[in-house]
């Protein structure tokens, strides 16, 4: 196992699919021990947590007394909640941290000066933007660290989000568009293979046969671009011929300003993303 992850008690607070996803993605690559991983949920759903410790034998919280010791135990604290309840998770967890532990966030637009504005305390602090692929561990995840995050605590942060899939460590201020690029990405990608899909049902195929090309029609566009390392322009003009079908489709996407019209979706995400951070903490 690696030493950097092995020797460490991780705190997972809040218990949805991202949790999950490190914790299943930790175990399968033996970076961590069942014991040292603890789940804890705010709202307090016993049947989800008793269900993840009978999947993957980490510790679960059964009342507030052991949520605490977890805590206070822990080496780094994974902040796991939706947005909307990031400042009551950071104002519970506050009286029971130090400042030899790390945080590490997975919520999206909360800050690293909102994390130390809400704690009152310097700390190590991690900001991270993992998108959905993480639960079948082909996620992308963008990473940020605050100045007090030690290069060991940064490779403990790596090796953890690498358990899921493929992380990039970018500046703090790019974590936004991460969201607008990959973090909603999936669903941009869904979007297009269900207009797809459609065409191919409205063109007089059979839903499932559409389904299916659609399907790896994505699949072997995505490997063309890992395994030759071609930029996606280059590949797309090679399949392009003049005059032909592709062409074809292309002017009438252009037609509809296709391309202007994406890129402004993904920096509206991004935007969205700062606008939810920017409401946290300033009630």
């Amino acid at each position: 196992m690696s030493a950097s992850i092995i020797e460490k008690r991780i705190a997972f607070y809040g218990a949805g699919s991202i949790a999950e996803a490190l914790v299943r993605g930790l175990l399968a690559k033996q970076k961590a021990w069942p014991g040292n991983l603890s789940l804890l949920n705010r709202g307090g759903k016993s049947e989800r947590l008793q269900n993840l410790r009978t999947t993957y034998g980490v510790r679960v919280s059964g009342n507030p007394e052991s949520k605490q010791r977890f805590v206070q135990e822990a080496d780094l604290i994974v902040l796991a909640v939706k947005p909307v309840d990031c400042e009551t998770a950071l104002l519970e967890l506050k009286p029971l941290l130090n400042e030899n532990q790390m945080i590490v966030s997975v919520v999206a637009g909360l800050t690293i000066e909102t994390i130390e504005g809400i704690l009152e305390m310097s700390m190590p602090v991690v900001r991270t933007m993992p998108n959905t692929s993480s639960t079948i561990g082909f996620g992308a995840t963008g990473i940020a660290f605050s100045e007090r995050v030690t290069d060991h605590q940064q490779q403990t942060a790596l090796e953890m989000f690498e358990s899921i899939g493929t992380v990039t460590v970018v500046e703090e201020s790019l974590l936004n568009v991460v969201t607008g690029v990959s973090g909603s990405g999936p669903a941009y990608v869904y979007f297009l293979m269900e207009q797809l899909t459609a065409a191919g049902v409205q063109g007089g195929m059979d839903e499932e046969t559409a389904r299916t090309l659609t399907v790896q029609t994505f699949l072997g566009a995505a490997q063309m671009v890992q395994l030759t390392g071609e930029d996606p322009a280059d590949l797309r003009r090679k399949v392009t011929s003049p005059n032909g079908t592709t062409q074809a489709a292309l002017d009438v996407l252009a037609e509809y300003r296709f391309a202007e019209g994406f890129n402004r979706a993904v920096l509206r995400a991004s935007e969205r993303a700062a606008e939810m951070g920017a409401t946290i903490g300033r009630k």
